[in-house]
């Protein structure tokens, strides 16, 4: 029994060692080629899961801030991939999973219990505060990103074109 104990705790603390969970506030400090293909520093926590979301999303479309849709959408993503739109994509499985997860479940946003789950970025309501007065398109897809966010190949969409650089 105490060999059990012993070997859980030592699993736990690896896990925690391994993930880099810490209660203590990180500082988040960039230099220029940590920018590049970065909308937002992360600290070293948060690298590992976004690196895993770029290279896993990015592969077939354009990658979304997790800010733009709820909590709830992401995790349904993560743990339903035969049901991505139409695809059938390649599961994540443990470390990827984790730290994918943690990275989209902590930038992500919280999801009202009343509100149905939205599955497309139009019907986020996120997605539509952060775009009070743009008309989107119809049919619209993640491409129709790069109409006003340049940068989205580098996961940037904090540079704007100059029409929209000081819209409200």
């Amino acid at each position: 029994m105490l060999l059990l104990i012993f070997w859980s705790i030592s699993i736990g603390w690896g896990l925690e060692r391994a993930v880099g969970y810490t209660i203590e506030p990180e500082t988040v400090t960039s230099t220029p080629t940590e920018v590049i293909a970065s909308m937002d520093p992360v600290s070293k926590r948060y690298k590992l899961g976004k690196d895993l979301y770029l290279e896993n999303c990015s592969a077939c479309h354009i990658a979304l801030p997790p800010e733009v849709l709820p909590t709830e959408t992401w995790r349904r993503l993560l743990l339903e991939p035969q049901e991505h739109y139409g695809t059938q994509l390649r599961r994540l499985l443990g470390p990827s999973l984790l730290l994918t997860w943690q990275y989209l479940r902590d930038f992500s946003r919280p999801h009202n219990k009343d509100e149905e789950v939205p599955y497309r970025m139009t019907q986020s309501r996120y997605f539509n505060a952060l775009h009070p007065r743009v008309k989107i398109p119809r049919p619209f897809g993640v491409k129709t990103c790069v109409t006003c966010h340049p940068g989205v190949a580098n996961y940037d969409y904090r540079t704007l074109t100059p029409e929209w650089q000081d819209a409200p």
